[in-house]
């Protein structure tokens, strides 16, 4: 590995009337050029997501996901009951990891997800066993009336709580927008005439869009403004997730596969086909493939779609999935699921590093560039953190410069080039140049990135380069 083909530094006059020499930094110049290696499978906010609680040791991920029914968590128009979402963030940040969470009013097979309250007070309930349950059996399902004005004030009133307390939390990776249909899937089917109006449906984005600015919120059906059944919502700051991934996603070119992810974010339109550059694709992968996918394509059902293709072309940031959570995959599913799995969301690479000095402000100039080899960018607005470490293995100095930071890189074979400068002020001799992309949630698993050098000097921090300094004396 070439590491530092390049060091040139100089000695600077003494600065007598300041009592001291300020470190050598008048045309030092390093260069460095960094390994790749395979980006983690199980990188913050991204890949395979399991339910909550998991086997462990089956397959790397970094989130968990659950739904929590709506009446155990508000029993009044204007009360509620956090614990149930608080014991599950608390549970799945004990393992490192962070949250998905979709609430639900309906579930088949489920007597919970009403609130007692509105039922108590008279809104209408539809009782019936819905048959759009495969691959389990039919189970009765209890639907609301969406219509009815105090299911809609109950629906602002919690999500208004619901984004008070816990947007920006740490713990809360990413929401699907649920509340509405089977599931919170935002459908009825077969009984489409118990289905929300646009204008029941345009209440609950509108709710979420003022209560959620951080947190990012994940619909299930993009829409353009013709959609027979769902609201008008590529204009709208949400992202979107498939949940027959692999299955019902790529266009088939026929009509009657006109609902399949693909053909439906076409039909909706340029700023849902481009919603990727901004704002997460997430999903499932359906139930007939789990596990499945990622055997040889003649062990694929016949409706199984290319899990490397649908990525490509959803830009896919996190799935769903139990196939590999459930029982232990054998070598050759495992390493295949390893492989494409690393392709998924951002995948961050630093082929080279440039310092240089800058005398007269007594600073080092970085340049770092950094490719991001993955189908999607970073969303969240994490810092990045520089760490300078000195010979005796010690934490010096840190520094952060919003012009390091990595959200929204788009994917692509060019590099972007990354630059900050750094004041040298109390430093001397040589020290190691760290970098890292800092997790909110204390514990959280670190972001790594496609180096060689990932973790080398320090775990969850890649190692760029050395510099060295004039020492400092008085």
């Amino acid at each position: 590995m070439n590491r530092h083909f390049r060091s040139v530094w100089i000695f600077p006059a003494v600065c007598w009337g300041l009592f001291l020499i300020v470190p050598a930094v008048n045309g030092g110049e390093w260069n460095y050029e960094l390994d790749a290696a395979p980006a983690p499978a199980d990188n913050p906010l991204k890949g395979l997501v399991p339910y909550a609680r998991p086997r462990q040791n089956r397959f790397p991920h970094s989130m968990e996901f659950s739904y929590l029914p709506l009446s155990d968590l508000m029993v009044g128009p204007d009360r509620f009951d956090w614990q149930p979402l608080e014991s599950l963030l608390e549970d799945i940040a004990s393992r490192g990891n962070q949250a998905i969470v979709r609430i639900y009013l309906e579930y088949p097979g489920k007597d919970k997800g009403i609130p007692q309250f509105l039922i108590d007070a008279g809104m209408k309930v539809h009782r019936y066993v819905n048959t759009n349950t495969a691959p389990l059996p039919p189970a009765t399902i209890i639907t609301p009336d969406y219509q009815d004005t105090r299911l809609h004030a109950a629906l602002r009133s919690f999500i208004q709580a619901w984004g008070k307390r816990y947007d920006g939390d740490p713990r809360l990776a990413y929401i699907t927008a649920g509340l509405l249909g089977t599931w919170g899937e935002w459908h009825t089917y077969p009984r489409d005439e118990l289905w929300a109006s646009k204008a029941t449906q345009d209440l609950v984005l509108e709710a979420y869009e003022a209560a959620f600015p951080s947190t990012p919120v994940l619909l299930r059906y993009p829409a353009g403004p013709d959609h027979y059944a769902q609201t008008e919502n590529a204009s709208r700051p949400f992202g979107y997730h498939d949940d027959s991934f692999a299955w019902a996603t790529l266009d088939t070119g026929r009509k009657s596969d006109n609902w399949f992810y693909m053909p439906a974010i076409k039909a909706a339109g340029r700023q849902a086909m481009e919603k990727w550059k901004t704002h997460p694709i997430g999903g499932e992968i359906r139930p007939e493939v789990w596990g499945k996918i990622f055997d040889g394509r003649d062990r694929w059902p016949q409706q199984a779609q290319s899990f490397r293709e649908c990525v490509s072309e959803t830009h896919a940031t996190w799935l769903m999935d139990t196939g590999m959570f459930r029982e232990r995959a054998s070598r050759e599913r495992m390493q295949r699921a390893l492989r494409e799995v690393r392709q998924m969301g951002y995948a961050f690479y630093i082929p080279r590093v440039r310092f240089a000095t800058e005398p007269a402000a007594n600073q080092l100039e970085i340049e770092i560039d950094l490719v991001n080899q993955g189908v999607a960018p970073f969303y969240a607005d994490w810092p990045t953190e520089l760490a300078f470490v000195s010979n005796t293995d010690k934490i010096v100095k840190t520094a952060t410069d919003p012009k390091l930071a990595v959200r929204g890189l788009l994917p692509g074979k060019h590099p972007h080039r990354l630059s900050a400068d750094v004041s040298l002020d109390g430093l001397s001799g040589q020290l190691t140049v760290l970098m890292r992309v800092v997790h909110p949630l204390p514990g959280g698993k670190p972001l790594r990135f496609a180096n060689a050098d990932q973790n080398r000097t320090r775990d969850g921090w890649l190692t760029l380069g050395t510099i060295e300094l004039a020492p400092l004396s008085e």
